[in-house]
């Protein structure tokens, strides 16, 4: 008997009969299972021998029965025959079915139409018209030793027509729009079914391989596009419009051959994947066991076209149930274009392969816990991705880099995978310390927005206290005190300092709890001991100038340039008085204070300039000098005592000179320096005659003083002068020197005031050209000047009566009559009011008559 078919409806409440599932692959379609009798039937203790025998139908129909159950079945023996094709139209409402028998039939499933045809032959191929559905495409082929066009006449009848015959059997036909394509043995033929002209010929290449054993594939892509594999052999053919001009007897259609290689297999089917290929291929190997060829597991590879060759893109070797005997023509390849379908039919097995979705490629990725490559992948394709979390993903791949002990990036995930979830934060940071490992996690737990329990910190800051004061240190720094409580931590930390009082990192870090906690007066305290830099931020952040007013010196002895800086910046809290006071056993510190103050004001310390005249001689001699300078304050007379007694000679001689005695201040310079350079410039300074006569009779009979003197005092004196007093015979260092050097300085004056009479005579002639040419220009004299004399207006109100009106270069008019008489023996006129002060250049005159 044949198993026909079957029908499945609701499993009824009766269970049927238990029965073991066979678990052997290798089982196809019919297979006898003596080991299962025993099973299946149950074994009477009588010795008389069974009647029947049993065997279940596998090849998938235990599969099928265990989702539903079979309600139906028929048999029957005449039903034995092999189908040879199955066809359907665009539509998928009519079909057609072709026989080894011989038998074609063509039906619609969902009408009334029928044809059927006994061929003394058998039928290999059958094709309906794409458009099947439309009544003038009511059409289809068959192939055997011929192919033949069936054509519904409007009669209802079927009317054949012989396209193409005597090259042997048709081996494969496809359908689409108005092109048929088919195969025999001598190569592919494709026919245009408006023209009805056979438009190419395409022959088979490698004519060796039996056109049975190895069968042609043909595929169409789209309308004009046609895929030929061969053998080994694969072509893609386009189906192009002739040129108007290059038809002549010609078919209007051409074909062009635009892709072709060799694939290193036989094909047994094809399919397009966008500008891909789909190739089945059957493969044969040589056995290690025996060292026979022998079929092997036929490869699905997906091909990328190039113009000369063609690129692998994936290639997957598929296991169907007896692949082992299995040929070329055995295999099948089938494709659905609307959802990327691709069946897979063997004779005993039938496979579907799917394109693969975002949710495979990313179960592919976790099979090889390629974890970081799947989460990119789940984020890109959130919106489409069904079967996975994110979220989950992320966990598997934390739980993953745990199990590899790398902790660091683990922990560095819990930040992104995690999120603002909470209890999943918490979840993790036990995990972490039930492995040790909560140092790992402690940079990347949240701080804000989540905030999570304050016993999570704790826990982290107890395990770093216990291990590694200095990353405790770090955690108080960079955490905000509210995250955990501050009161639990500080007396944990005052008790570790019980056992250490003296660890400095526990002292500072108790310091930022006691600011945390604003308990600012104690933090100032462990921050002064251990002088920590931080001192100064805290004082000025708090406000705490009145905490110090008792801790300047200690503040100065840890870091002076910067209290200094602090006490005068806040000088309204804390007085320049007081802090003098708090430094008075400490003068050191108290001059550099007041220094700094002085340099920032001479006037706000004035008070204390009399004391700073013997911090200065005490700790910083070099600023004194400049001190005496700027200072407008100092008492003259104390601070020559003090330079006097301390021997500061360049001191004392700038308060004698300060104070008018510059001969002994000069008197000391060539005493006590003996510098005739400093005493030169010295007297320069004061620009006095009878400094320079003591300064030369101190050096007329000191050979030094005297070539310092004649190299310096040319400007100055008169070097006649001098040269007239040096005593005859005496021996003077470099005197030639200095007296070319007399000579040029001399040369030098000439020029320069002879340049100097250039520029002033060219600038003279300048003014004076300028002065005339203003002079010389026109003055506006209208009703609104005056008279400078009469005050009254200077145009008289009748202008028919003649006048005589005098107007000076300095623009000041008078009626004429308004002027003194010139004097006969000087009769230039001056302006009264220029001539009274003196403004020379006014006395010129311009007499305007009527």
């Amino acid at each position: 008997m044949t198993f026909v078919g079957c029908t499945m409806a609701e499993a009824e409440e009766k269970e049927p009969v238990s029965m073991e599932e066979s678990t052997d692959e290798s089982e196809h379609f019919v297979s006898v299972l003596p080991t299962e009798v025993q099973h299946l039937v149950k074994e009477d203790e009588s010795e008389e021998e069974p009647k029947l025998k049993y065997e279940r139908l596998t090849n998938g129909v235990s599969e099928i029965l265990q989702k539903d159950v079979a309600s139906c079945m028929t048999v029957h023996e005449k039903s034995q025959v092999k189908i040879n094709q199955i066809s359907l139209d665009e539509s998928g409402e009519h079909m057609g079915i072709c026989s080894e028998d011989g038998k074609v039939q063509v039906c619609g499933l969902y009408s009334g139409e029928e044809f059927h045809e006994t061929f003394d032959c058998p039928i290999k191929i059958v094709a309906v018209h794409p458009q099947f559905v439309k009544s003038p495409c009511k059409q289809f082929v068959t192939g055997g030793k011929k192919l033949l066009l069936y054509d519904k006449n409007w009669m209802n009848r079927w009317k054949p027509s012989v396209l193409h015959e005597g090259e042997g059997n048709i081996r494969n036909v496809k359908w689409r729009g108005h092109l048929i394509a088919w195969a025999n043995n001598m190569g592919v033929k494709i026919l245009d079914m408006i023209s009805k002209q056979r438009i190419t010929n395409v022959p088979r290449d490698n004519i060796s391989l039996r056109p049975d054993m190895y069968p042609c594939s043909l595929c169409w892509k789209d309308n004009l596009t046609l895929i030929i594999g061969w053998g080994n052999s694969v072509k893609i053919c386009s189906v192009k419009e002739r040129h108007a001009s290059e038809m002549r007897d010609l078919p209007s259609r051409y074909v062009e051959i635009v892709f072709q290689f060799e694939t290193e297999f036989y094909i047994s089917g094809l399919a397009p994947l966008c500008d891909q290929l789909v190739i089945l291929s059957y493969v044969k190997e040589i056995s290690e066991k025996t060292e026979t060829e022998c079929c092997a597991r036929p490869r699905l590879d997906i091909i990328q076209p190039l113009p000369e060759s063609c690129e692998e893109i994936s290639s997957d070797a598929l296991t169907v149930r007896g692949f082992q005997e299995n040929e070329c023509r055995d295999y099948h390849l089938e494709y659905s274009e609307g959802e990327s379908l691709f069946y897979i039919i063997s004779p005993r097995d039938v496979v579907v392969a799917k394109e693969r979705d975002q949710d495979d490629h990313i179960d592919w990725l976790l099979e090889k816990k390629k974890y970081e490559e799947a989460l990119m992948a789940a984020e890109i394709s959130q919106k489409t991705i069904k079967k996975h979390k994110i979220l989950d993903i992320g966990l598997a791949y934390i739980n993953h880099l745990m199990e590899k002990r790398d902790y660091d990036l683990a922990a560095r995930k819990c930040q992104k995978i995690l999120g603002k979830n909470t209890d999943l934060w918490e979840f993790e940071v036990y995990k972490f310390k039930e492995i040790g490992q909560l140092k790992a996690i402690s940079p990347y737990l949240p701080r804000r927005d989540p905030i999570l329990k304050p016993l999570i910190y704790e826990m982290v800051l107890h395990e770093f206290l216990e291990s590694d004061y200095e990353g405790f240190a770090t955690l108080i720094k960079e955490w905000p005190g509210d995250l955990y409580n501050n009161a639990i931590i500080v007396q944990t930390v005052v008790d570790h300092l019980k056992k250490d009082p003296q660890n400095r990192t526990l002292l500072r870090t108790l310091a930022e709890l006691y600011t945390y906690d604003q308990r600012y007066g104690k933090a100032l305290e462990i921050y002064l001991t251990l002088r920590h830099k931080d001192v100064f931020q805290l004082i000025h952040k708090h406000n705490l100038f009145s905490s110090i007013r008792d801790k300047i010196v200690l503040l100065m002895d840890f870091d002076s340039e910067k209290a200094v800086d602090m006490l005068l910046d806040n000088e309204a809290k804390i007085s320049i008085d007081k802090v003098v006071e708090e430094l008075e056993n400490r003068p050191e510190l108290q001059h550099v204070y007041l220094h700094k103050l002085f340099k920032r004001d001479h006037h706000k310390g004035q008070r204390y300039h009399e004391k700073q005249i013997s911090l200065y001689a005490e700790y910083d001699r070099p600023n004194l000098l400049p001190f005496l300078r700027d200072s407008t304050h100092c008492p003259l007379e104390k601070a020559l005592e003090i330079c006097q007694q301390r021997n500061f000679v360049e001191e004392t001689v700038y308060l004698l000179s300060r104070m008018g005695n510059s001969r002994s201040a000069l008197k000391m310079i060539m005493e006590e320096l003996h510098d005739v350079d400093k005493a030169i410039e010295f007297a320069k300074e004061q620009d006095d005659g009878e400094l320079w006569e003591d300064l030369i009779l101190y050096s007329i009979d000191k050979p030094p003083f005297i070539t310092g003197l004649l190299n310096n005092i040319g400007t100055h004196v008169y070097p006649i002068l001098l040269i007239h007093r040096i005593k005859e015979g005496m021996e003077i260092p470099n005197l030639r020197d200095s007296l070319v050097k007399i000579l040029q300085d001399y040369n030098l004056q000439i020029l320069l005031r002879e340049g100097c009479k250039k520029i002033l005579v060219a600038d003279s002639l300048s003014l004076l050209k300028k002065m005339h040419r203003t002079q010389m220009k026109g003055v506006l004299v209208d009703e609104e000047n005056i008279c400078e004399s009469c005050l009254s207006p200077i145009l008289p109100s009748d202008a028919s009566k003649s006048f005589s009106v005098v107007v000076f270069h300095c623009r000041h008019m008078f009626h004429k009559d308004c002027l003194p008489v010139p004097n006969t023996a000087f009769p230039v006129q001056f302006c009264n009011i220029c001539s009274a002060k003196h403004r020379g250049p006014g006395s010129a005159i311009l007499e305007m008559k009527k």
